[in-house]
């Protein structure tokens, strides 16, 4: 799939060749709304696997409140200022942040980053779910019982008189599968190990999934997406509707829906939040402007944004019910609270949801409906990722990789093969704590931070009323005033008082009741840093590169976009008013156009 090539930016006239080629839209053979698509299959996901761990980690109902005025008021004006940059720009998050703002395009390289970082562990969470899978193929499911070779004696699955329990800590048979004979799990850090070898041959075949997905560009992609957009509610619904008709379910309900206000005053709840829908709908992440890049430049942004709020919305509370109703039947059979029943971790999905389908007739095939809808949504929200750093080397290193790589398929392949190696860690017997420390410091710590400074260079910077200008240059219609005064004031203060008060309450990371050693914390630490130091390191880069016989010159120098707005490029590509300009885009969607310099 080709992305329009527009002169955007002053170096982008400085080619050698004669002729530039301005195509005005996307072929019409390709598929536009793929990406859009993308975006929401990868918010799918995000609420699916995460939502249930953040709610459950920040005490069940208190957490739905941030949550949706976060959503109301950040993740949503944030998305649909991404999309506009990636659709208005045609770059990735990289290339388009250094033609707003050439100062803050560390932000960009963060964003990069963080993907990068999601793209190590979430593969993993990919070879989990092909493991159940696996578990689900046979008369019945494997997780079924506590008479197994992996069981323990605290393993109860509710069969016999509560009072023959020989253990106040006991674990249904989905956690003990899944901790010890999934994971193999150790009891701390400290005994970290080698990788599982089910687990590796899982997780290459989950590599080879996502290169075959997007070795040949976006718009295979989009055909993937097709399948997989619509299938996962089925099942969704299915489970829950299973959930609730669990002995318990109720009291699980109540947890999720009813706060304790009290949980309001705690600046994690908040974060956590926050966290949660920027990781759902991919904010920061630089999956939005990459996807959005290569859409038409005519392409409606409001209506995409709407969309993915809706079933943003929507995913949330029914996995939500989901998660929860089978907690409050796991907290009802071993006699605990709901609080008590397991411990909050990444894996939280993984040892709930099986739980109701161990517990339904026929479990087997609802265990490869189940699993199979969370591969698919997986493996879109991985290739998503790496696709974002796959545009994002396309952008930056074009003539290297033309010259060296020359085929995209061996660039998809040498970003898939060398990203494997940073997922094996999570696969050993320590893995999970692995796992817990790159996803709180890589998708969380440095969250508010980059989205902070990107908001500052975006919107301050370059200007909300310039972009709203882009979007009406594109769209033909304006941002509602709205996501303006988001932009400008309400979106950053929030994120600044969030983020003020969780580092002024920060409390160490866990994994359920396992206080992590201080060098892992570190460690943490380091992960964390290379996507913060991004954005202070790449101003040095452009004050150094920027022309100007003063650093204040050279300052000031930086903050001017190279970018250049559409009324603005050369005589013969546009016409002369803003307003006829947009009508040109709207009367000549598939035309292509050469333009001699």
């Amino acid at each position: 799939m080709k992305r329009e090539i527009i002169p955007l930016s002053k170096d982008d006239f400085s080619s050698t060749q004669s002729k530039l080629e301005l195509k005005l839209s996307i072929d019409d053979t390709t598929d536009t709304s793929s990406e859009d698509t993308n975006s929401e299959v990868r918010e799918n996901w995000g609420n699916v696997w995460r939502f249930g761990y953040l709610c459950a980690k920040s005490g069940g109902g208190a957490f739905l409140i941030p949550y949706f005025i976060n959503l109301l008021i950040v993740a949503i004006p944030l998305m649909f200022m991404e999309f506009s940059v990636g659709q208005f720009t045609q770059r990735g998050p990289i290339g388009a942040m250094s033609r707003i703002c050439p100062l803050f395009k560390g932000t960009g390289i963060a964003t990069v980053v963080l993907s990068f970082f999601l793209t190590t562990y979430y593969i993993v969470i990919i070879a989990w779910d092909l493991y159940f899978l696996f578990s689900s193929i046979g008369k019945e499911v494997r997780w079924q019982g506590c008479n197994n070779s992996w069981n323990t004696i605290d393993c109860w699955d509710g069969s016999l008189d509560p009072s023959l329990k020989t253990s106040n800590d006991s674990r249904s048979p989905t956690e003990e599968f899944f901790r010890f004979k999934i994971l193999n799990q150790s009891s701390s850090i400290e005994e970290f190990g080698l990788p599982k070898v089910d687990l590796l041959l899982l997780v290459i075949l989950g590599w080879i999934l996502v290169y075959f997905c997007i070795w040949k560009g976006v718009k295979s992609t989009g055909k993937v997406v097709y399948v997989t957009a619509i299938f996962p509610y089925l099942v969704l619904i299915i489970i829950l509707v299973r959930g609730v008709t669990l002995d318990g379910s109720i009291e699980g309900l109540k947890y999720f829906l009813i706060p304790k206000w009290g949980d309001l005053l705690k600046p994690s709840v908040w974060a956590n939040a926050a966290i949660q829908n920027f990781n759902s709908i991919g904010v920061t992440f630089g999956g939005l402007i990459s996807m959005s890049s290569y859409n038409k430049r005519s392409n409606k942004i409001l209506g995409n944004v709407i969309a993915i709020s809706i079933v943003d919305a929507f995913t949330s509370l029914v996995c939500g019910s989901t998660v929860f109703s089978v907690l409050g039947y796991i907290a009802k059979t071993q006699s605990k609270t709901v609080d008590d029943v397991i411990e909050s971790g990444p894996g939280l999905i993984f040892m709930v949801l099986p739980e109701a389908i161990r517990n339904m007739s026929l479990s087997p095939i609802w265990g490869i409906l189940f699993f199979t809808m969370i591969f698919m949504l997986g493996i879109d929200s991985q290739f998503t990722m790496v696709e974002t750093v796959i545009t994002t080397i396309e952008d930056e290193f074009h003539l290297k990789v033309k010259k060296y790589i020359k085929k995209r398929e061996i660039l998809v392949l040498i970003v898939c093969v060398f990203t494997f190696f940073f997922s094996l860690p999570n696969i050993c017997p320590g893995g999970i704590y692995y796992f817990t420390i790159v996803d709180f410091f890589s998708a969380g710590v440095s969250l508010f931070y980059i989205a902070f400074f990107e908001i500052i260079a975006i919107v301050w910077i370059y200007g909300a009323n310039r972009l709203a200008k882009n979007v009406f240059l594109m769209t033909g219609s304006r941002p509602a005033k709205y996501f303006k005064v988001c932009w400008y004031v309400v979106s950053p203060l929030f994120i600044t008082v969030v983020w003020l008060f969780n580092w002024i309450r920060y409390e160490p990371i866990k994994y359920g009741s396992y206080e992590f050693p201080a060098g892992a914390q570190i460690f943490g630490w380091c992960i964390a840093l290379v996507s913060i130091l991004a954005v202070p390191l790449g101003a040095i880069h452009t004050l150094v590169k920027s022309p100007g016989k003063t650093m204040a010159e050279k300052f000031f120098t930086s903050l001017k976009p190279t970018i250049l707005d559409i009324d603005q490029t050369p005589n013969e590509y546009t016409t002369n008013k803003v307003e006829n300009r947009a009508d040109f885009i709207k009367r000549n969607e598939t035309l292509a156009e050469i333009v001699e310099f």
